[in-house]
Parts: structure tokens; sequence; C-alpha cells
């Protein structure tokens, strides 16, 4: 069985340079890879593209990446919690591609299945179609036009998950399990950070949500804040 762990964050990114492709795992600011985009700021890495559902918040998450304009375009499908974001899209700092959630996360998973393209309804007749091929397809007795998108090429897939093993199996807690396996399927490289690092086989295999065999580097990481982005609390 094959060890995939590697010492730390500096090790795992290793081979990450300017104008390359990133995905990144999480739903708003849930089981976001916080050990990696701190690493990332640290490298002074620029012109990336990164795919995630959110840009996180000014502060945190892909915000301390746009704070430092290290993000050249930006394929997102909610970005509307963070101010930095807003400023650079409409100075044409930031090139942003708005992409519905569903398809966002079929255009991973069609990555990981190595399907070149997709069709979906979404976005048909709507600005998100503008320069796309359409075709019609007779479904449910039903004929409809659809939109076809492109898979991602991904040069790095950046995850986070609650708990691994060494040979790089997955799982995620709750919200975290949402964006994180598509995506875990979809990199030519995937790293892996996780709060519990274990040995191989001590992972129940019926509760694995990623097969090791995606995932090419993992590592234990450090010091989470697990940050809350709309806190609401009820009455007493």
């Amino acid at each position: 069985m094959i060890n995939r762990v590697v010492k730390n964050v500096e090790e795992a990114v290793v081979g990450i340079t300017d104008g390359m492709t990133i995905m990144l795992g999480g739903f708003g600011l849930c089981g976001i890879p916080e050990n990696c985009i701190a690493e990332l700021v640290k490298m002074k890495v620029k012109n990336l593209t990164c795919i995630s559902n959110n840009a996180g918040v000014d502060d945190f998450g892909l915000g301390l990446l746009l704070q430092t304009k290290q993000i050249k375009k930006m394929i997102s499908s909610y970005v509307g919690e963070n101010d930095e974001f807003e400023r650079q899209m409409l100075s044409g700092e930031l090139e942003v591609e708005l992409v519905p959630q569903g398809t966002l996360a079929t255009r991973c998973m069609a990555a990981g299945y190595g399907m070149p393209v997709i069709f979906t309804p979404a976005g048909v007749g709507t600005e998100v179609a503008i320069g796309k091929e359409t075709r019609k397809f007779k479904y449910n007795g039903e004929e409809k036009e659809y939109l076809m998108e492109k898979a991602f090429e991904a040069d790095f897939a950046i995850v986070k998950a609650w708990k691994g093993d060494t040979a790089g199996n997955l799982i995620y807690k709750s919200t975290a399990r949402n964006f994180n396996p598509v995506m875990a399927m979809a990199g030519k490289i995937t790293i892996a950070e996780v709060e519990h690092l274990v040995p191989a086989g001590e992972l129940d295999p019926n509760h694995i949500h990623t097969p090791g065999i995606y995932v090419h580097r993992i590592f234990q990481g450090e010091k989470y804040e697990k940050r809350i982005e709309q806190r609401t609390v009820r009455k007493k």
C-alpha cells in the first residue's frame, strides 16, 4: 500500500507555481484547506485561477489570496460575502466566471470521471450560455435545450477532511462533505490536509468518502480556526 504522507504543508504544496489552476474545497468557510491557503499566501504565487464554491471573506479563506492580489481569475458559484472581491471585480482587476452551483459540482465530477463535457439545462437562455454550444435532447418524453459545459482542468485540487489515513483515504464531516469529494477526484494532483491522520486500515471502509486512489499527498494540518461565516442565534 502506497504511503501518501508528506511531512508538512510546505512539502504538500511543492510544484504550485504562477499561472496555475487550482481547485479549493469547502462550502462557505466550512471545510476549507486553511493551512494550504495560508502557505500559498506565504509563497507569493500569482496569476492563479481558483475554482471554489465561494471566495471566502475579506480576511479569511480565499479572501487572503485576494487581499494580496494573487488570484487572476475566480470561478465560483457564490461570492456575496467578500467586499474586496467585489471591488476587484468591478474595477476590472479580477476576472470572474460565475457558475450555477450544480454545474460547478458536476464539472468537477466530470473531470474526475474523465468526461470532457456535460450537458445541463441550467443557464440556457441566460448570460451563462453566451458563446457556448447548446443541443436539444429528448428526456423523459420531453425535448429540451441543454447547455454544453466543459469539465474543469485543474493542475492541483486542494481539499480538507476531518480524518484521513496514510493511504490517502478521507472522511469529511457534515457540511465539509460538499465540494471536497468531487474536487478530490478532479485534480491532476490532489492534496489533502486533515485534522486527524491515522495509520492505514484504521478507518472503517464503509465510512470512507474519498478513496485514497484520488489523493497524491496528505498531511495533518494545524491550528484550524473554523470560523463561522454568518453566526445566527435564536432568542431565548
